[in-house]
């Protein structure tokens, strides 16, 4: 939200305006619709049944997911960027409901799918250690 002050041309009385950008998601059918946290916290609610995870957190998580899509600076984004923006603050969260929400999003197919997905998070881990 961006606050103006703005002059009335005619009148030249100060005012003051709030914008805010709307973000529009682009749907793999092409249609399209205003950007919406709560799809977001519910898509990531699934992956998280029965984790320690609280409302809060998922809170958390959409607006972090919000704030990544509007710093790439455009107007439209497509489902397939914001589950790519979901996985990193999800993995962060909780490793199983990012393991649950990746093999529905990248479609995995076998178990070497997910080994592969868990030998990343071991190989991250340690690189922070």
């Amino acid at each position: 939200m961006v606050k103006r002050r703005r002059q009335c041309a005619s009148c030249g009385r100060r005012f003051t305006t709030q914008e805010s950008a709307t973000l529009i998601v682009v749907k793999r059918s092409g249609a399209t619709e205003p950007f919406n946290r709560e799809k977001i916290i519910g898509g990531v609610r699934k992956a998280c049944q029965g984790r320690p995870v609280s409302d809060d957190n998922l809170a958390l998580l959409a607006h972090k997911v919000e704030e990544t899509l509007r710093s790439q600076g455009n107007a439209q984004v497509a489902t397939d960027d914001i589950g790519l923006a979901i996985l990193e603050p999800l993995r962060e969260l909780d490793e199983v409901a990012y393991l649950r929400f990746a093999s529905v999003y990248q479609c995995f197919e076998s178990l070497s799918d997910f080994e592969n997905a868990i030998n990343n998070i071991r190989h991250s881990q340690l690189h922070q250690e």
